[in-house]
């Protein structure tokens, strides 16, 4: 798989995310989880997040990786639910590139 490729990939399950936004959630996870609001989706990220805190502990290189995944994937649900799009995130990263994260968190 090329660079080129894994780097859409955010923004192709991105998309897919935008679609199912508007389904109905008896036929789609991601509609059903927007459905039930922020609290649901934030529920969900705290649980792949101490996924991947779990993961990481053990040094299960696999397992990390898949559970860096799902927490992404469930970002990218919040960011569609809360009208945030990648390239908001692209653009606060570069806003971010090459300063210092002492300095950025000064700026705050």
């Amino acid at each position: 798989m090329s660079t080129e490729i894994s780097a859409n990939i955010f923004e192709q399950v991105y998309d897919v995310i935008l679609e199912r936004k508007n389904k109905t959630p008896d036929k789609s996870y991601v509609a059903s989880l927007m459905n039930k609001g922020t609290d649901s989706i934030l529920k969900k990220i705290g649980e792949e997040s101490a996924e991947v805190i779990i993961a990481a502990k053990n040094e299960d290189r696999k397992e990390i990786i898949h559970e860096i995944t799902d927490l992404w994937f469930h970002l990218l649900i919040l960011m569609g639910h809360q009208d945030i799009s990648i390239k908001d995130i692209y653009r606060e990263m570069e806003r971010r590139f090459g300063q210092s994260g002492l300095e950025e968190k000064a700026q705050r």
